[in-house]
């Protein structure tokens, strides 16, 4: 479908296709065509080129999920620039070490959002940095049909890129080393991971997503080429308010819900508020990615939402949707697998010695395909990434099932290690996620003396009455865990510590109680 294609040409053979219904949408009553979307592109791209950016300019922006934030991906795509997308909630410490690691030559922020002063902290960074500051007034609503960027005569654009394998495409994930991992991306990997997320979910043109997640993520350029090659509508929320987002998505009639279990639990709570009659009527499934959704979660989507279930993709930011069930599967596929690769992607399992194991049998997943990054920002830890076959080491235990659909069980690293016995985390958090008192749960190991790591379970009950460690054993026993894996500690909280996108941030979790 758009195999070598680049991710302006997505744009440009979107926009002959002269579609009248818009591609794009947001929360402000905006909208643009296809066609209307090339063009603010390129007159931004103009724009930007007066600034002196051009093929191999390298520009970090740090931006919300708005309008104007896919015209600027656009925009410096159409330029042939390396952009490097920057989540909203990185401070200082953060975009300090990535505009210096990869030698910024532009920083485009907005001036103000949500009370903080990026364009001030951005100045402040330049000053020792070198790069250009430009800066985005994202804090005036916009007037009907407006957007707040900058525009120019196109007269003066040079010729669009050619190629789709060079490095235009540099995202950073906190990954487990100390410091940020840059992963480069190039046209073709970004737009691989699209294509095999069209095919396997099957996206039309009559489809409505909403993009409520940091557009920074892979998965924003993700979507929206995905947008571009099909038709499909993206609705962008800058802001996710998890009592009223759920129904201003509800007004664009969405036929996709997603991405993480915190919209999922928004969206499930909108629902038994509205009461009998559908909310989202349109609703062909929820997408999920990012972070792991339970099999509770997707029984409650699909017995309150009246559709089949949540489809959880797999994959990295080194190497998006590797894997996806198609919402048509039956639900043990849906609640218990992240389905079958994609196309053109190969999945392998290997055990401690390196050695590929049988369908069935559980080590770490590896893959090889086209939505593969092609290397760290910081060359010096490409070694590590790839093995001697030039598979990539996802950090991930899981399995293949004798039906070719690949179960995440869990992460390398978040193993606990308890009389020298490992215990996936993710697995206990499943079994107690569906114990009828505990609304959201992690499992971490805290140090003991005797048995090296114990599990501990962090609740957030369903009520003020709690729910008591008892109870949560003799749930896990109920469920056929077995009697090592179960908790041993209980620590109650009001809110589980979640990153934008919906992954439990573990580390502030084992600070606190390990």
């Amino acid at each position: 479908m758009s195999e070598g294609k680049t991710y302006w040409s997505l744009i440009v053979d979107a926009a002959r296709r002269g579609s009248n219904r818009p591609l794009l949408v947001d929360d402000h009553g905006r909208s643009l065509t296809a066609r209307q979307f090339h063009d603010a592109a390129c007159a931004t791209a103009a724009a930007f080129a007066r600034r002196g950016m051009g093929a191999g300019s390298v520009v970090s922006w740090q931006l919300p999920t708005t309008l104007e934030t896919v015209v600027v991906m656009a925009a410096l795509a159409r330029l042939g620039a390396v952009q490097n997308p920057i989540i909203p909630i990185l401070r200082e410490h953060e975009v300090g070490f990535i505009t210096w690691q990869l030698s910024s030559e532009f920083l485009v922020v907005p001036e103000f959002w949500r009370g903080f002063d990026h364009g001030g902290l951005a100045r402040s960074l330049s000053s020792d940095r070198g790069f250009e500051v430009i800066t985005v007034d994202l804090a005036t609503p916009p007037a009907a049909g407006e957007l707040r960027l900058p525009r120019a005569s196109i007269d003066a654009l040079t010729a669009p890129p050619g190629s789709a394998s060079d490095t235009l495409w540099i995202y950073y994930s906190s990954g487990t080393t100390a410091a940020p991992k840059g992963i480069r991306h190039t046209d073709a990997s970004v737009t691989a991971g699209a294509t095999g997320l069209v095919r396997m979910i099957g996206v039309t043109s009559s489809d409505v997503d909403p993009i409520a997640f940091p557009i920074a993520h892979i998965g924003g350029a993700v979507m929206l080429a995905a947008a571009l090659q099909t038709g499909m509508r993206l609705a962008l929320f800058d802001v996710f308010d998890p009592a009223t987002t759920p129904f201003s998505i509800a007004a664009h009639k969405p036929t996709f819900l997603g991405t993480a279990t915190p919209f999922f639990v928004a969206f499930l709570e909108a629902q038994r508020a509205h009461g009998d009659r559908p909310l989202f009527p349109s609703l062909r499934g929820g997408l999920a990615g990012g972070a792991p959704i339970t099999a509770e979660l997707g029984r409650q989507v699909r017995e309150t939402l009246g559709v089949a279930g949540i489809a959880n993709a797999w994959g990295l930011t080194e190497f998006p949707v590797a894997t996806s069930p198609p919402l048509a599967a039956t639900p043990e596929v849906l609640d218990h697998t992240v389905g079958a690769p994609g196309p053109g992607v190969s999945v392998r399992v290997v055990d401690n010695s390196e050695n590929e194991v049988p369908a069935g049998h559980e080590g770490e997943l590896r893959l090889k395909g086209p939505q593969c990054f092609v290397g760290y920002a910081d060359a010096a830890l490409d070694a590590d990434a790839f093995d001697k076959d030039g598979w990539l080491r996802t950090g991930d235990l899981g399995l293949i099932d004798a039906y070719g659909n690949v179960r995440v069980t869990g992460r390398i690293k978040d193993a606990i290690i308890r009389n020298a016995e490992n215990v996936s985390a993710l697995e206990v958090e499943n079994v107690l996620a569906t114990h009828p008192a505990v609304a959201d749960v992690a499992v971490i190991g805290v140090p003991d003396p005797s048995a090296g790591e114990r599990v501990c379970a962090v609740v957030v009950p369903t009520s003020v009455d709690g729910v008591s460690l008892e109870s949560l054993v003799q749930h896990c026993r109920s469920r056929g865990l077995s009697r090592y894996k179960h908790p041993e500690h209980l620590v109650i909280v009001d809110a589980l510590p979640r990153n934008q996108f919906g992954k439990v941030i573990k580390k502030d979790l084992r600070e606190a109680f390990g």
